[in-house]
């Protein structure tokens, strides 16, 4: 046999364009103020945190969780407000999700299209399941659904799968409700609204299930408090959820993060105070934010804001703000509408105030 190298092996049975990607890069924070990624900024209370360790007392680990996580799915159902007559399918976090709906459409021919800029991992993981990936760029002004264009995207491509991040991430903002309509209306195939930042929203399509029968809506609990548990949810027609359920690996849910989620869900009351204390100290921050003439900051309805610096600074101003010790996210490597621009969760006050006097200091 030749001599051959783990790069030639690679070489020879990777695909393309998986070698042509760059991983998922998550940057290790250290001792900073982490400002990057979206998260929760509070912790329970103290009596909270001890209740919830010694329920994870009772749990036995050398037995499986429960495949179909009944209880967490009853839980769930009561906490969102999912009626019985919508499917339900739990993920590993949304991204397994995605990945599951991507699988499930993946054949020679079929496109997944969302709006850009947008999430990542749509783009990501059309390209893990060999699919076609378009991106429709968004009205530049605000944002905002291009409708004409979205129209005439879904016309040339028939997409297997449409998602819509809304609230939008990295912007930040809903899309308009008229406009989602006629998205839904106008595809033969899935849509997909990504409700990831629904805590922090003032309108959601989770409620207009069954209105339309290729509509679905995925959720996460990540964002109002409970990242460290990686779980996703996504509700659609009965038939839909049936067939992508197939392509759920068993035992998805861990028996820790179906025991603490219901927990979780027991004290609703701790996180929706944490989100709206977010939504207040968002209004805050962006004020402050607007108060920088070197600056344009744009409103937001999820826990972060996007804000672009005077051109050409992004990288400048990012390593300042890591050099005073706070982290955010560098958009502008991804170019188009996001360059010189970066995105900052909304932290405690505290957090926000290091994070203001960090940004007037690296301009």
């Amino acid at each position: 046999m030749a001599s051959r190298t783990p790069e030639d092996i690679a070489q020879r049975w990777f695909r393309p364009e998986i070698r042509a990607l760059s991983a998922y890069h998550v940057p290790d924070p250290g001792d900073m103020v982490k400002l990057d990624a979206m998260e929760n900024p509070y912790v329970w209370p103290d009596a909270l945190r001890d209740e919830w360790a010694a329920m994870l007392h009772e749990i036995h680990l050398n037995r499986y969780p429960d495949p179909g996580a009944r209880e967490l799915h009853a839980a769930l159902r009561e906490g969102f407000g999912i009626g019985s007559q919508a499917g339900l399918m739990l993920g590993n976090g949304s991204d397994e999700l995605i990945q599951i709906l991507a699988l499930a459409v993946a054949e020679p021919g079929h496109a997944i299209l969302a709006p850009e800029p947008g999430f990542v991992m749509y783009r990501m993981i059309a390209t893990f399941a060999g699919l076609k990936y378009v991106g429709v760029p968004l009205r530049q002004d605000d944002f905002g659904l291009d409708l004409e264009a979205m129209r005439e995207a879904i016309a040339t491509h028939d997409p297997a799968v449409v998602f819509l991040a809304c609230p939008n991430n990295p912007t930040g903002n809903l899309f308009d409700g008229d406009a989602i309509e006629a998205v839904i209306e106008s595809c033969n195939g899935l849509v997909v609204i990504d409700e990831a930042y629904a805590a922090f929203a003032s309108r959601s399509f989770l409620p207009r299930l069954g209105e339309w029968p290729n509509l679905l809506v995925m959720r996460t609990v990540s964002k109002m408090g409970l990242a460290g548990l990686r779980l996703g949810l996504l509700a659609g027609p009965p038939a839909l959820i049936g067939e992508l359920d197939k392509l759920r690996l068993p035992y998805n849910i861990n028996v820790l993060t179906q025991a603490s989620a219901i927990f979780a869900l027991r004290h609703r009351q701790v996180l929706d105070e944490q989100t709206a204390r977010i939504r207040s100290d968002r209004e805050a921050l962006y004020q402050a934010l607007s108060a920088i003439d070197a600056i344009h900051v744009w409103p937001s309805e999820a826990n972060f804001l996007l804000m672009r610096v005077p051109e050409g600074r992004a990288s400048a101003v990012f390593d300042g703000l890591r050099q005073h010790g706070v982290l955010v996210k560098n958009l502008d490597p991804a170019g188009g509408m996001l360059k010189d621009c970066l995105r900052v969760t909304v932290g405690t006050p505290e957090e926000n105030s290091a994070f203001v006097t960090a940004l007037r200091e690296s301009l």
